[in-house]
């Protein structure tokens, strides 16, 4: 059960290495050699070119398979990072309702309170008038009181 990661690895450093300075460099020599081998007649013709080619048509069909491999493991990566932005995306939104609950009910305390401060200043205004009547009666008795 292992072995996939493991593989998934590999592939992954195979293509990284492949997209590197080093593999410029390493791919450069072969071919250098290649064509070294080609002029300097140690081997026959065909069988220089048969060996590159051979070597060339290999790499090529495991740089396929290899970047194959790599495209799944990002598709699958893209997909599971998806999957969890569609969470979070749902996530914000219950937030965003419990915020917008919470606001409506902090405006409806601010009503309520600035209802309880309008009624609190009637009250006020009602006391402040009785008591304003009760100190004309109060000097209205005390007049009439010296009068008689």
């Amino acid at each position: 059960m292992q072995k996939p990661p493991q593989l998934q690895k590999a592939a992954l450093m195979v293509v990284r290495w492949i997209g590197s300075p080093q593999s410029i460099f390493a791919h450069t020599i072969f071919f250098v050699v290649m064509i070294a081998l080609l002029v300097s007649n140690i081997f026959s013709f065909n069988t220089v070119i048969l060996i590159f080619n051979t070597i060339v048509s290999l790499e090529a069909i495991y740089l396929a398979l290899f970047i194959q491999m790599t495209v799944n493991y990002t598709t699958a990566s893209v997909e599971a990072v998806s999957e969890d932005i569609e969470d979070i995306q749902e996530d914000v939104e219950e937030i965003q309702k419990d915020v917008d609950e919470i606001q409506e009910d902090v405006e409806e305390m601010s009503e309520e309170e600035i209802e309880e401060e309008k009624r609190e200043a009637d009250h006020q205004k009602t006391l402040d008038t009785i008591q304003a009547d009760l100190r004309k009666l109060l000097a209205d008795i005390e007049r009439l009181k010296v009068e008689r």
